[in-house]
């Protein structure tokens, strides 16, 4: 008997808020691929938006995958508008920036900063102006529809 409600409240768990789509799960390339398309509307596998990838309750494992996948594009994509602030990657960078905050709740507080780290990140100290009116484009549109 104690076995039978063990396994109920066991299915009952199973069935939260915190299942994130599987394109979410995907990697470094799959974000990369979805914002190739920012300004517009960036969807991994071309169906679901990156915001989506961040879900209430969301499970820790769940989302250390979906954040290390984040900053890894982040920094990657930093790498590049650094080189060409007014480039696609810049725009790219903000884009991912803003659906991450349309998306994040209270649990992803640390996620939002450290994807925000890695896309500011710059060396040389303050980023050229034209990278921030690149990012902003893409900041904008993240939030938007990201």
């Amino acid at each position: 008997m104690l076995a039978s409600a063990a396994l109920a409240l066991t299915a009952c768990g199973s069935e939260d808020d915190s299942d994130i789509p599987a394109a979410c799960l995907g990697d470094v390339s799959s974000y990369e691929s979805a914002l190739a398309q920012a300004p517009a509307a960036a969807r991994l596998d071309g169906q679901t938006p990156i915001s989506e990838c961040l879900v209430p309750d969301q499970e820790g494992g769940q989302l250390a995958s979906v954040g290390r996948q984040m900053v890894v594009t982040a920094t990657r994509l930093n790498t590049d508008a650094r080189r060409n602030p007014n480039g696609e990657e810049a725009v790219q960078l903000g884009y991912l920036v803003g659906a991450i905050e349309r998306g994040a709740e209270g649990i992803h507080a640390d996620l939002v900063r450290r994807v925000n780290s890695a896309a500011r990140s710059s060396p040389e100290g303050l980023l050229p102006a034209e990278f921030e009116r690149t990012f902003g484009e893409g900041y904008a549109a993240g939030l938007e529809s990201g």
